[in-house]
């Protein structure tokens, strides 16, 4: 396993971040065994919100670390302040009564990694940078981001918490992929796949800030589940978000560059798109959903096929020179 070091986390933080939106009280057990394994394979950052499950996986995650005696060695993602039944909740306020929430759900009294799951541009920087650190330094959370922030908004609030001597956002978590998203995934998602996302990708760079990207695999798209001759046999609401998102042209064109260049590689056209993510330039954590041991194991191997800058340009459609 491979690590990075956040700014305010004394701990290592393991690359491979594992989600737990899969995971609740109704079963627990399977939780359990997927979480051993997961932490058996080095990775000790966990995904979760205030919003996965009623706050069920939170819930779960918090009963497996405590059961384990895991919490001094176990990284927590978590995240707050989405919109629910219509009204946007970036507010003070609504971070507050989250960060609460969600640390009698864990059974802590911190939060390693805060993050916001999404942002709303009509409510000024300023208060929310100043909320965060209020709780950064009551020792509630130890470093904040921002999910599904544009990078102009990131920019603006750590202008401010600059000019205002307070601790800026650490990290990011937009959506990262071979495949683009032609179209928000859900309401107000940020990707920085694609040509549409070069210019974040390269503030990131040069703002040297750690990205925590999800949907490595754009829903199951990188699987090779969708076809260009199936899309109408798929009804399931989470198919419907990848056939929204994910399904045009370009996209199967990347896929089909994919599959070729995991054939080659000898390995599964899922392990090359996470490897593809790992392997960027940035400061990359990815977000993986494994559900079994088995699927942890993949999700592991895919630090052993790093993408080269030829074979990146080749699955962007930069360029038609195959790379071997």
């Amino acid at each position: 396993m491979e690590y990075g070091n956040i700014p305010g986390i004394e701990k290592p933080v393991s690359r491979l971040v594992q989600g737990t939106v899969y995971f609740n009280p109704s079963n627990q057990d399977e939780a359990f065994k997927v979480y051993d394994s997961v932490y058996e394979h080095g990775i000790n950052t966990f995904d979760t919100a205030h919003g996965y499950g009623s706050g069920g996986c939170e819930k779960t995650l918090g009963a497996w670390i405590n059961s384990r005696g895991l919490r001094d060695e176990i990284v927590v993602l978590d995240k707050g302040a989405h919109p629910y039944h219509g009204r946007n909740r970036v507010t003070p306020e609504d971070i507050t009564s989250d960060i609460n929430d969600s640390l009698e759900r864990l059974g802590t009294d911190y939060i390693d990694l805060y993050v916001l799951h999404r942002d709303d541009e009509n409510v000024p920087v300023g208060p929310i940078v100043s909320v965060l650190n209020e709780h950064l330094n009551a020792g509630r959370i130890h470093a904040f981001g921002g999910s599904n922030w544009s990078y102009q908004r990131l920019n603006a609030a750590n202008d401010y918490a600059a000019q205002t001597n307070q601790t800026p956002f650490v990290v990011s978590s937009p959506h990262f992929s071979v495949a683009e998203m032609v179209k928000p995934a859900w309401d107000g998602c940020i990707s920085i796949a694609g040509e549409q996302g070069k210019a974040a990708r390269d503030w990131y760079a040069a703002h040297d800030l750690s990205v925590f990207t999800w949907a490595s695999l754009s829903g199951g798209f990188m699987t090779g589940r969708f076809r260009r001759d199936n899309l109408d046999s798929f009804d399931a609401y989470s198919d419907g978000v990848v056939l929204h998102a994910y399904c045009y042209e370009d996209n199967f064109r990347r896929l089909d560059r994919a599959e070729a260049l995991s054939a080659h590689k000898g390995i599964t056209t899922a392990q090359l798109s996470l490897a593809y993510v790992l392997s960027h330039p940035l400061k990359v954590y990815a977000l993986v959903g494994a559900i079994t041991p088995e699927q942890v194991a993949e999700n592991v191997a895919a630090f052993d096929y790093a993408v080269s800058d030829a074979e990146r340009a080749w699955l962007d459609l930069q360029t038609d020179e195959q790379p071997f």
